[in-house]
């Protein structure tokens, strides 16, 4: 099976019910790859500087291309998991508040996945829109997608037990850095950051996936869905990723009563 960037973004929206679109990242770390995105594809620019996850949103709920120019990140956690910025006593004390005392939460800082080579621009596109592969897929989805995606991570590249990566404050900035660097999937709850300008208020999670595994993940699930009939891992044969394992059990059954009127 052979599939685009368009069907593969059409089988995930279909097969795990995604209520935000996946969205492919791709960092460029020269002017000519910049000058090469500008001249040759029709984007967004935030017109103010913006944290990573809040660009991210015109791509994720919007289903736009964006093109973040690393002046225009805002964000001082993303700056240094991209390497733009080096780890300064700024970004330590506005993290104090997650460790004991400032040394501690400095050795969280310095211990946060981060690029070697800085990129200049990131662009966001939703992965329909894809014209080459991404460096990472992120997607922003619910518990039982987030377990779906993994699993199937998992079965196409033999990796298990799968250990993700979860840094104070840096939940989509550090998450996909550590995909990025390490080539692997990740998985990261909502740090305050994505929680707030993520829009993410549904208590949703973080996968990350390496652009260059997206297309075994999602042939592993379309072949599931082939031979089963659903993508349901909890309940093989089942269409919809988060079936309940009880199939509304008749003992469950809740009456409603009206006052009696007497006490005892």
């Amino acid at each position: 099976m052979d599939m685009d960037y368009a069907r593969m973004h059409e089988c995930l929206m279909r097969f795990l019910r995604l209520m935000h679109e996946p969205v492919g990242i791709t960092f460029l770390f020269d002017e000519k790859s910049v000058e090469q995105f500008r001249a040759e594809n029709e984007y967004c620019e935030p017109v103010r500087p913006l944290t990573f996850c809040q660009a991210e949103l015109g791509a994720r709920m919007e289903g736009r291309t964006v093109l973040l120019d690393m002046k225009k990140l805002w964000c001082l956690d993303a700056r240094c998991c991209f390497g733009v910025d080096e780890v300064s006593d700024a970004v330590v004390r506005d993290l104090l508040r997650f460790g004991t005392d400032e040394a501690q939460v400095r050795g969280f800082v310095e211990s946060k996945p981060r690029m070697e080579k800085a990129p200049l621009a990131v662009v966001m596109r939703p992965l329909r829109e894809q014209k080459d592969m991404p460096d990472v897929v992120h997607f922003c989805c619910d518990n039982m997608q987030a377990y779906h995606l993994v699993g199937d991570w998992m079965a196409v590249t033999g990796v298990h037990p799968f250990r993700p990566s979860l840094c104070i404050n840096s939940a989509v900035c550090g998450g996909t850095a550590f995909s990025y660097i390490h080539g692997q999937a990740n998985l990261t709850l909502a740090c305050a950051g994505s929680y707030n300008s993520g829009k993410m208020e549904r208590g949703e999670v973080n996968v990350m996936i390496p652009g260059s595994h997206i297309r075994a993940v999602v042939e592993r699930m379309a072949d599931r869905v082939e031979k089963t009939g659903g993508v349901s891992i909890t309940r093989s044969g089942h269409p919809f990723p988060g079936a309940d394992i009880c199939q509304n059990c008749p003992l469950i059954v809740f009456k409603k009563r009206e006052p009696s009127g007497q006490a005892s």
